[in-house]
């Protein structure tokens, strides 16, 4: 029986931010497809979302992709539209994208609040608000996974100001809309990852303004279970959410962490001698 749990076969999936890159949104979306799902990827770069459907289609499975902004509104609604004509359906929806922007909140422009906010939070409420749509008419229920972070629920500091601020709202959204949307049996939840070695975490350690290894030794001071995490790690936890695994989980935000939140600032996993 445990089997079939994870069994998404016959379901239609969407994945945002999920180009060939090495990123979250990529694992994910080969994750869905490897457990039965079919696809509609999309991504900024072209390129590495036909890539990614390619890949999908050699697990026999099938994938449309498209170059969708997300921060675009009317992008949003072309890409619906072109599910609408591939697949007619929609049970799964994975809401990866982020942007950021590094300043101090004395420094931080209205425009760059605005962009980070757009591409963040605008995008999950849009492109969940057009999931939802079609998962109520359709009456069958669904899963929405958000990808929020650990920023979200606890300040990372250093310039992450209006990244922290969006993923908190995304936290909060989860909550609200998981409620909104239960009598319709549509799950919404998140995952709280931490640092995650997507191709933004490797350009920090190839950054030669840093030391790779203090820079990682830096890290790892909050991450009780001692390593950086995969983005295989996030796929997981995407592939358990979305599934009848879950089938009784809503609402809740799932630390992806390696023990991040659990730790406060004066713990150590190690007793002082």
């Amino acid at each position: 029986m445990s089997a079939s749990w994870f069994d998404l076969s016959g379901r239609v999936a969407l994945v945002t931010g999920g180009g060939a890159n090495g990123g979250n949104g990529h694992a994910a979306a080969l994750a869905l497809a490897e457990h039965g799902a079919d696809l509609l990827v999309c991504d900024r770069d072209a390129a590495g979302a036909e890539q990614t459907a390619q890949e999908i289609a050699a697990l026999g499975r099938r994938c449309v992709w498209t170059r969708t902004d997300v921060g675009d509104p009317e992008q949003i609604r072309a890409m619906f539209e072109r599910l609408d004509g591939e697949y007619g359906r929609i049970d799964i929806l994975v809401n990866n994208v982020a942007d950021g922007q590094r300043s101090r909140p004395e420094d931080l422009a209205l425009e760059q609040w605005q962009r980070v906010v757009r591409v963040i939070l605008d995008s999950t409420f849009l492109c969940s608000q057009e999931a939802g749509r079609r998962m109520i008419a359709c009456g069958q229920g669904g899963s929405i996974v958000n990808i929020s972070s650990i920023a979200g629920s606890s300040a990372l500091g250093r310039g992450n100001f209006v990244y922290s601020v969006a993923k908190g709202g995304v936290n909060q959204f989860t909550r609200e809309l998981a409620l909104e949307w239960s009598s319709h049996r549509i799950r919404v939840n998140a995952i709280q990852p931490a640092q995650i070695m997507t191709p933004a975490v490797k350009r920090m350690f190839e950054d030669p303004r840093l030391d790779p290894a203090s820079l990682e030794q830096r890290i790892l001071r909050g991450i009780p279970l001692g390593r950086i995490g995969r983005p295989e790690d996030v796929a997981k936890a995407v592939l358990f959410l979305a599934s009848d695994a879950a089938e009784w989980v809503t609402g809740i935000m799932l630390p992806v962490d390696g023990g991040n939140l659990a730790m406060n600032s004066g713990a150590d996993k190690v007793w002082a001698l």
